[in-house]
């Protein structure tokens, strides 16, 4: 264990990030260059080595998350890593994406500050690469078995790379023209740089899965096809159904799906484009949603060199502490400026999100251009609009990030493999991932579902811990058994009071 009076002697000091003025000239991760180490080792001594590490079940892949503190403590990073990839199959994506709802649920966090688990996390990551401890792991034998993966976001990989490993013949189908899902084109750069996934394909690729891009599977490549040219199919195509905002000047130019905006973005970073076809440059911009996503939306409109951004959230500003209706070890609602909230703050002074707001409808000018936002405020619980509280805000680009409603509606894979849809409107699955299919359809046999599309939109810690049952239960159809771990059933659901 580590030292048993660490939580006592040293207290909780995250790694820093670079200098808004600094990371607001580049895409580069806003930690880039800074340096983890010896901080994160002195900060994993804080570790308790608990009797019962709660810590493991805010956690959905059941990390052994006191044992790599122990080893990380010590500088011992052969070790941390492979306790670290026991349950996670990208740690590097995690420890930069994830919450860390592990955090919240950390016993210190009872009364004192919680152990800084993702920045430990990530460190044992970005060593795990630095010093080659991440090679190839072909299977010893092919099982004559193949597996079709559609999408190649984490749970998409996460299964692929379970079942490759396992000795099945895994080919991963993605729409797009690059390998990644949202983390390619939906996650900025100065969250997550790319190379973080290429690195993990040239692994993949290296242990025999293979991988193709510009694949519709339910558009233009038959799905039912593709179900008889494999053994068995795994559905990870995420939840890619957008919600809109039906009000009044929703048809004015300037107004988009934030996803949208993000992909325009990234493809600037990528090379794709010199400059994005929708840009903040010189605008007023109104972030709708308050988010990750209308935060990525925020970073990346600062970068662009907006005149003023506003993010609206229609629930209230919430209280700095946990309250009775949150108690530990759930994650709780509380107060969080992300890394774009600081920049914001620190180039205006003040928080650019306005709580408890609502849009009434956007205003045009003569050639149909968006040019100001009507909100209002209101009632923190039933949502209704406080009389007198209407306001005009100046609005040249609207970014609408208001989440996800399951899987695409007019998705082929829907008709063409006969899936029901739960009351959430994601892809219906049993406990074991297996797919439903809608009365009458016999197509969805030896399909199962993984990650977003059966759950709705999630964390990517789900999505990962998704994806490898997903691969344990396809495996399990294929062979009788499995030897594969399933850390979550199809219906888990984070802990909550």
């Amino acid at each position: 264990m580590t030292d048993p009076y660490g939580f006592l002697r040293t207290p909780r000091r995250p790694v820093p990030p670079r200098p808004v003025e600094e990371r607001l000239n580049d895409w580069h991760e806003v930690y880039a260059g800074q340096t983890l180490l010896p901080l994160v080792s002195e900060q994993a001594g804080r570790c308790m080595d608990c009797g019962i590490p709660f810590c493991h079940n805010g956690c959905p892949l059941g990390n052994l998350i006191p044992e790599w503190n122990a080893y990380a403590s010590r500088g011992d990073w052969r070790a941390a890593a492979e306790r670290l990839h026991a349950t996670n199959n990208f740690p590097e994506f995690t420890g930069r994406l994830c919450p860390a709802p592990c955090e919240e649920a950390c016993v210190l966090a009872l009364n004192a500050d919680p152990v800084t688990i993702k920045n430990v996390e990530q460190a044992i990551a970005d060593e795990i690469w630095e010093r080659g401890y991440a090679p190839p792991h072909p299977p010893h034998r092919l099982s004559g078995k193949t597996v079709a993966v559609i999408g190649s976001g984490p749970a998409g990989l996460a299964a692929a790379q379970q079942l490759t490993r396992t000795g099945h013949t895994v080919v991963v189908y993605e729409r797009a023209d690059r390998l990644g899902g949202l983390l390619r084109y939906g996650i900025p750069s100065f969250k997550m740089e790319k190379h973080q996934i290429d690195r993990r394909i040239e692994q993949m690729l290296a242990e025999g899965t293979k991988f193709r891009t510009g694949a519709d599977v339910g558009g233009e490549l038959d799905a039912g096809e593709l179900r008889r040219r494999h053994d068995a199919v795994v559905i990870a195509v995420g939840a890619g159904e957008r919600r809109e905002l039906p009000v009044p000047g929703r048809e004015l130019t300037g107004i988009h799906q934030a996803m949208d905006y993000l992909t325009f973005a990234n493809r600037v970073v990528e090379g794709d484009y010199a400059t994005p076809p929708v840009t903040a440059e010189g605008r007023h911009v109104v972030i709708v949603g308050g988010g990750d996503t209308g935060s990525d939306c925020l970073g990346t409109a600062l970068r662009q060199g907006a005149s003023s951004v506003v993010q609206l959230d229609i629930n209230p500003e919430p209280g700095r502490e946990r309250t009775e209706a949150h108690p530990w070890p759930t994650y709780p609602k509380v107060y969080r400026i992300s890394h774009a909230h600081e920049e914001a703050r620190g180039r205006e002074g003040t928080d650019p999100r306005l709580f408890s707001s609502a849009t009434l409808a956007f205003e045009g000018d003569p050639a149909g251009r968006v040019r100001a936002l009507h909100l209002t405020e209101v009632e923190p619980q039933a949502r209704r609009p406080l009389p007198g509280s209407e306001r005009v805000l100046p609005a040249e680009l609207v970014l609408l990030a208001l989440g996800f409603s399951g899987p695409e509606r007019d998705s082929g894979l829907r008709t063409q493999y006969g899936l029901a849809l739960d009351d959430r409107g994601n892809f219906a699955r049993d406990g074991a991932f297996a797919a439903e299919g809608a009365e009458g359809a016999d197509g969805a046999d030896g399909v199962f579902v993984a990650g977003d599309a059966g759950r709705g939109q999630s964390l990517v810690v789900w999505a990962i811990a998704e994806g490898r049952a997903a691969a344990a239960a396809t495996d399990r159809y294929l062979t009788g058994t499995t030897t594969l771990p399933a850390p979550v059933t199809a219906h888990d659901r984070p802990l909550v009071a």
